[in-house]
């Protein structure tokens, strides 16, 4: 009986926790941080193209994500993860707005923020809708035939077709800016919402955050950029 009550009242704390303000900043740090390792992978695995060698090394590394088991599990929590994201930044999003429903004639919000972390909405918004036609054109269809048919597409030269169009390529490009963007305030605001700053790491962090949302949207809009241009074959 009183192990079940304990059981009870921990539970109940964790729903309490998770369900206030506080709780939904730290979900959103977790699932940030959760999505930042991915895109370490997701970026390391594409940058397998840049061996030029007629995507023999990219086709192993996309084979391999595709067909591990723990690999596509994942998948299933990292789509878990990216719905609590947005879903969090938005009900964060509407409840500070909805805390000043009238606007100050004169804002000085640059004394407390910088821009890019005031805008953190838009560029996530931006990100889902890239990341919308992102999956459509290679993701879902991957794996739908995986299901259908029992085989992998070739993607290599699916993204050899696909970036021969600029548009698709601008499309790219801007996804990538934006994610710059969410990324340059999103990485050290994490670890503010966690707890984990101090004097001595801090600087360590935001070095860090910045090298992060500098290289991995860059290498992820050279990709586009170097098969439009012909530099990779």
């Amino acid at each position: 009986m009183e192990k079940n009550l304990i059981q009870f009242n921990t539970m109940n704390w964790f729903i309490q926790f998770f369900s206030s303000s506080i709780g939904k900043k730290v979900t959103m740090a977790l699932t940030g941080l959760f999505l930042i390792s991915f895109l370490v992978v997701h970026c390391a695995i594409n940058a397998l193209i840049f061996y030029n060698d007629g995507g023999k090394t990219f086709n192993i590394g996309a084979h391999f994500m595709g067909t591990n088991p723990i690999i596509r599990t994942i998948e299933i929590v990292l789509v878990v993860g990216f719905l609590v994201h947005i879903f969090q930044g938005l009900w964060l999003w509407k409840k500070n707005r909805d805390a000043r429903p009238v606007k100050y004639k004169v804002t000085k919000g640059s004394a407390n923020s910088t821009w890019y972390s005031r805008s953190m909405t838009l560029f996530g918004t931006l990100i889902l809708l890239f990341l919308v036609i992102h999956t459509s054109n290679f993701w879902i269809p991957n794996r739908t035939n995986q299901f259908l048919h029992g085989e992998e597409l070739p993607l290599y030269e699916m993204m050899l077709e696909k970036f021969q169009n600029p548009i698709e390529v601008i499309i790219y490009i801007l996804g990538c800016f934006a994610l710059f963007w969410h990324l340059l305030h999103g990485f050290k605001s994490a670890f503010q919402s966690l707890g984990l700053n101090h004097k001595r790491y801090n600087g360590l962090i935001v070095f860090s955050g910045n090298a992060f949302a500098v290289i991995v949207p860059f290498i992820l809009a050279m990709m586009p950029v170097s098969i439009y241009f012909g530099w990779i074959k």
